[in-house]
């Protein structure tokens, strides 16, 4: 018969030790996770500032300020003309280029106006192109500087030059802008004069080549595999294939885009729908695991009940699995997409890392990619290309933001609750 006494444990030293020392070890993994999170959002946070203390630089530039007198400058033109897509063309033959350096020399002197940019006339061309009033009156325009005048200004250089681009400075000649044109214009030599317009349209068109190829193709996959496939050694076989192509190293797939994709398609070399088609190969692997595992993730009682009510087997999948295995099968797009953007060493292989000075017109066009523009760029010796580089990899991550929010937002419409 058991007593009042020995009802229940009783609480003796060694079990009030063991109790602390329970409770000790979870206070220490609680300590230890959180240490963990704070760590990585430290790391985060000081590889984010160091990329903008880098790249707000790169968003700007050295411009001289240049009055010009068009009226006096014999340059000719009406609305009509300086619209027409040959504007470009007629400013040159009008000599446009030496009407820029006639003022910059006038205003600046002739060693200063040697260090304007020999390109500076194609951002005048820009703006008659944008507004032909200028041709009537005076205007004043801020040109790019040399390269050696910016790294003189930056206080790097020669001693001449540096000494050249304070006095122009204290003059009120010489000043560091903001430079919008950066996200407009295209691949350059100099870093006055490049922008990421032309990588970043390629990486738009490459992407849009690789959704339309991996997406249909991964969920139609997924859906024929997990759905329809008999269970037999080929399907297992095809499982354990395509688990494997997941881990393979990206520039494996840029050795099948070359001697497949190329081969077929010879000329278009460095053409965003050859990149996007490398790219999709790699992106597949990865939507048909997360379609498969949302696809198990729907609970039979759906199936089920939509067979029950009369529906065909095409009809549960396409009305009732595929809708609510959606949100999860863009997750692994969005991880696909998010891993096909930033690769580099596919589009090595099959001729996208090119010099490519005007953005692509289409699909077929030469182009080039925003990582490859950061790689380019990244191997230049000029300061001014590695500020450029930094403030390219600040584009890329808003892209990336940009594309990931959307695909967030498409996951969460058709996200369906059960």
């Amino acid at each position: 018969m058991m007593t009042a006494d020995n009802v229940g444990p009783t609480r003796t030293g060694e079990f009030e030790q063991r109790l602390a020392k329970r409770y000790r070890a979870e206070r220490n993994f609680k300590r230890m996770g959180q240490g963990a999170i704070l760590f990585s959002v430290a790391v985060l946070i000081f590889l984010l500032g160091n990329m903008l203390l880098n790249g707000i630089g790169g968003f700007q530039r050295a411009e001289l300020e240049v009055p010009i007198d068009f009226p006096e400058s014999g340059v000719t033109g009406d609305e009509v003309s300086l619209t027409a897509p040959s504007a470009l063309q007629v400013l040159e033959l009008q000599g446009l280029d030496e009407v820029v350096y006639f003022y910059a020399e006038e205003a600046l002197g002739e060693e200063a106006a040697s260090q304007v940019s020999r390109e500076a006339w194609r951002d005048v061309a820009a703006a008659l192109q944008a507004d032909p009033s200028l041709i009537e009156r005076s205007e004043t325009f801020y040109l790019p500087a040399s390269s050696d005048l910016a790294a003189g200004l930056a206080g790097e250089g020669s001693p001449e030059m540096q000494a050249l681009a304070q006095q122009l400075e204290a003059e009120g000649k010489l000043a560091e802008n903001w430079d919008l044109g950066f996200l407009s214009r295209s691949d350059a030599t100099s870093p006055q004069a490049a922008g990421i317009w032309g990588a970043l349209k390629g990486s738009i068109l490459t992407m849009i080549v690789t959704f339309l190829l991996a997406f249909p193709i991964g969920v139609l996959s997924a859906l024929y595999l997990e759905e329809y496939a008999p269970k037999n050694r080929w399907t297992d076989l095809i499982e354990v294939s395509i688990n494997n192509l997941a881990a393979v190293p990206s520039i494996i797939f840029g050795l099948l885009g070359l001697s497949v994709f190329l081969w077929l398609f010879p000329n278009y070399r460095s053409a965003p729908l050859i990149g996007g088609m490398t790219l999709a190969l790699m992106t597949m692997p990865i939507i048909v695991i997360s379609g498969r595992n949302a696809i198990k993730a729907v609970p039979p009682s759906i199936r089920d009940g939509a067979l029950a009510i009369g529906a065909s087997p095409v009809q549960v999948v396409f009305h009732h699995v595929l809708p609510l295995a959606m949100p999860g099968m863009l997750t692994g797009t969005i991880i696909g997409m998010a891993r096909a953007l930033g690769e580099t060493a596919p589009l090595l292989l099959i001729g996208m890392r090119a010099f490519v000075a005007t953005p692509p017109d289409g699909f077929t066009s030469p182009s080039t990619v925003l990582p490859m523009q950061i790689f380019l760029w990244s191997d230049e010796i000029d300061r001014g290309f590695v500020e450029r580089t930094s403030a390219a990899i600040i584009v890329l991550l808003l892209f990336l933001l940009l594309m990931n929010g959307l695909a967030i937002y498409l996951r969460n419409k058709f996200e369906k609750t059960w």
